[in-house]
């Protein structure tokens, strides 16, 4: 099989840097497009520079339509408003489309679901294999353990960061609710502050840290009487997300249209 033809999204970006980084260090892969936000600075650049490789001819661009003409899939760590301009040209173009975006909201997922009929989407909270087994033992753990242990995630990410809790966090307590048979909606506690009262038996609590230059550490705690779990993955390199995601992409060309995640992946959806 021919190379993939990769676009990266955001380029410019810290993510998007590492994305081309990984993409020219990987047999399969090839970067064929990096897309750049429409005024951007780095419009023009080349993409190999920026992301510290030699020069490889590929310029930063704003026009996705245009980059998707000889494209075979996207990688797209942005922010909600451009990743949903993205899903259309996506799945109208035929990419394989993998969204690593956080912050997305209800009425986001929605737009992103209803081109699943037609595209293939590999959508996760965070592209890391380290994150995704703790995922699965999250959801082990908390069927085990009974509301008498209360659940609790902690995470902290760089002072830079424009979302609270982090997509892993939720991820995260997704994984915790559905261990408990619980809706995570309904049942999640963000951010106390003043006179709350006494804890809920059954909630899961969420509590958000900035600062730094920290890449991502999540810890995910269950309090019982006398005694304390904890399971913790803390990211040492944004290079495993890249990582992550670009096996992500080479997995779900030739697959049937779909929404995918991370636990399609790397075999876990049963887990």
């Amino acid at each position: 099989m021919a190379d993939m033809r990769l676009i990266v999204a955001g380029a410019g970006g810290r993510m998007g840097r590492a994305l081309t980084r990984v993409i020219s260090e990987t047999p399969g892969a090839v970067l064929t497009g990096a897309l750049e936000a429409p005024g951007s600075v780095l419009l023009g650049k080349d993409a190999g520079v920026l992301a510290g490789i030699p020069e490889n001819g590929v310029k930063l661009s704003a026009d996705l339509w245009s980059l998707s003409s000889d494209a075979d899939g996207i990688l797209d760590f942005t922010v909600p408003g451009a990743t949903i301009a993205n899903v259309a040209i996506a799945a109208q173009r035929g990419l394989v489309h993998v969204i690593g975006t956080t912050g997305l909201s209800a009425s986001d997922d929605a737009v992103i679901k209803s081109v699943t009929q037609r595209a293939i989407v590999v959508k996760s909270g965070n592209m890391s294999l380290g994150v995704n087994l703790l995922a699965a033992l999250v959801k082990r753990v908390a069927q085990a353990l009974d509301e008498g242990f209360d659940i609790e995630v902690l995470e902290m990410h760089h002072r830079a960061k424009i979302d609270a809790p982090s997509g892993t966090a939720l991820m995260l307590g997704r994984a915790a609710a559905q261990g408990r048979g619980i809706n995570l909606e309904q049942r999640s506690v963000r951010g106390r502050d003043g006179v709350t009262g006494a804890r809920q038996a059954g909630d899961i609590g969420f509590a958000s840290l900035r600062g730094g230059s920290v890449v991502g550490d999540h810890t995910v705690i269950f309090a019982g009487p006398a005694e304390r779990i904890e399971l913790v993955h803390k990211a040492e390199d944004r290079m495993i997300f890249a990582r992550g995601a670009l096996r992500a992409a080479l997995w779900a060309r030739g697959r049937k249209a779909g929404l995918y995640s991370m636990a399609d992946v790397l075999g876990l959806r049963e887990a």
